[in-house]
């Protein structure tokens, strides 16, 4: 529980910011280091609250009081157990998840919550840097052969998990590298590719396969996987993007976000992009939604050094404070300010785009748009249309599930009636032995949820198997 008086002697308190005019140059994490002693003040604000709401909070069911109070009394080794116990990467959701195991805290309901996401960073970056996480491969194999399509957090989760379990993992990825999302949709500066790197480093010694540049459904066939396999999971994620139809949507300019933001991860990374690639540098750029992907278009166009940006949102602006209609301990409707937005841009609320205009060469010069009611009518306002001036415009809309085509087809497994794959309750699809798990079966979500999807999954595909499962979800 911490320090018993804690949480009335100690306010809360995270890590700076590193200062706008020097982040927006480079690419590296914004955050400054936190000290050890400012931290353990924020663990003995955890209060012995009975029912730790925090848990329910919590998509992998964090064992959050007790890393707490560990963190307290200096018992860092013991934390990072507990933590492993629950989170195989809790490296990721500690830069990456908005946390809504605070925004169940019980502390919360008058008082600012206690800092679980931070406490939860500094555990696995003490554990990396005192050597404490190393390889845990199986003592037993089974002989069992399990594919997993898909290297995002769901499939590495589950490929971890299963191949601790004895069984022959292979993790079948159509990039060129792997990390799925976390390599390829999140800037640098919210998640640094090293801290992906070790985490694989770590599962390839454990004898995790990784097989990239495998389009399953493409150049390879579903047909091979079902034959050479004892089982199938499906983690391929939501890949299929929003689309907005208006006139004018041809222009050249307009891309989806995932089109705009593995290229700078690729040009981060080395590689050499063609000069036709997507750049914000000394444009107008526009960003279409105002939700996590659009705030990573926000952060990207700073750096690359726009002329100026506009993030627009259909929905109308979130309160300051939390919403009476989300109550603790839900996950609370009320604005939030990412880093980017503090480095600059416009943001707008309640504006829907009526149509884009270009120039006579086919490029993109204008949006224009017009201010809407509420949900979920969104009806255009009188008098309200806008015009503003656009070179580059990024569609950032969220996505409506995993794309049909090549694999799922293939495979024929049935759909839910959002489009997503449909499984039961221990995430089998309707084909025998073909499961599915994360963002591919649940629909666009969290990494949080999709390590626990991944945890989860593995437990029903070890028990499939093998008759039987050792595995803690």
């Amino acid at each position: 529980m911490g320090k018993a008086t804690g949480f009335v002697e100690y306010e809360r308190e995270l890590p700076q910011r590193r200062a706008v005019t020097e982040r927006v140059n480079d690419w590296f994490e914004i955050y400054q280091d936190f000290p050890e002693e400012k931290l353990q003040k924020q663990g003995a604000r955890c209060m012995d609250c009975g029912v730790p709401f925090c848990h329910n909070g919590c998509p992998v069911n964090n064992l959050i009081p007790d890393w707490n109070d560990l963190i307290y009394r200096g018992r860092w080794q013991d934390a990072l157990r507990r933590l492993h116990a629950t989170n195989n990467f809790p490296e990721f959701t500690g830069r990456i998840c908005p946390a809504p195991c605070e925004a169940s805290c019980v502390l919360g309901i008058n008082q600012p919550p206690v800092a679980i996401k931070q406490i939860e960073k500094d555990i696995i970056e003490h554990g990396f840097r005192e050597g404490w996480i190393r390889p845990e491969p199986a003592k037993v194999r089974t002989g069992k052969k399990v594919a997993i399509v898909g290297s995002g957090p769901a499939g590495l989760a589950a490929a971890q998990q299963l191949c601790r379990a004895g069984h022959s993992v292979s993790v079948y990825e159509k990039a060129d590298r792997i990390g799925g999302l976390l390599r390829y949709g999140i800037p640098e500066f919210k998640l640094e590719k090293h801290i992906v790197d070790r985490r694989l480093e770590q599962m390839s010694s454990e004898g995790v396969k990784f097989v990239t540049g495998a389009h399953v459904g493409g150049n390879v066939a579903v047909a091979d996987l079902q034959h050479e396999f004892d089982a199938i999971l499906l983690a391929g994620g939501a890949e299929h993007s929003r689309d907005l139809s208006v006139p004018g949507r041809e222009l050249k300019g307009i891309h989806f976000a995932m089109e705009f933001l593995p290229q700078q991860n690729r040009r981060n990374l080395g590689d050499a992009v063609a000069e036709s690639g997507i750049l914000a540098t000394g444009k107008r750029v526009v960003i279409i939604g105002g939700g996590d992907t659009g705030a990573d278009c926000l952060g990207t166009a700073h750096r690359q050094k726009a002329l100026s940006v506009h993030q627009f949102e259909i929905m109308p602006k979130p309160p300051e404070q939390r919403s009476p209609q989300t109550p603790w301990p839900l996950w609370p409707m009320q604005l939030r300010t990412e880093g980017a937005h503090e480095e600059g841009g416009t943001r707008d609320w309640s504006l829907a785009t009526t149509k884009f205009t270009g120039d006579a060469d086919g490029n993109v010069r204008q949006l224009h748009g017009v201010r809407v009611g509420a949900p979920p009518k969104f009806e255009p306002i009188a008098g309200s249309e806008f015009m503003v001036e656009a070179d580059l415009v990024l569609l950032a809309m969220g996505f409506l599930g995993p794309v049909r085509r090549g694999m799922l087809e293939q495979l024929g497994v049935a759909l839910d009636g959002r489009g997503n794959v449909a499984a039961d309750a221990g995430y089998m699809s309707s084909v025998a032995g073909v499961f599915a798990a994360g963002d591919m079966r649940r629909g666009q979500s969290l990494v949080v949820w999709a390590i626990a999807e991944g945890r989860k999954a593995a437990e029903s595909v070890d028990r499939y198997v093998k008759q039987t499962t050792s595995l803690a979800q």
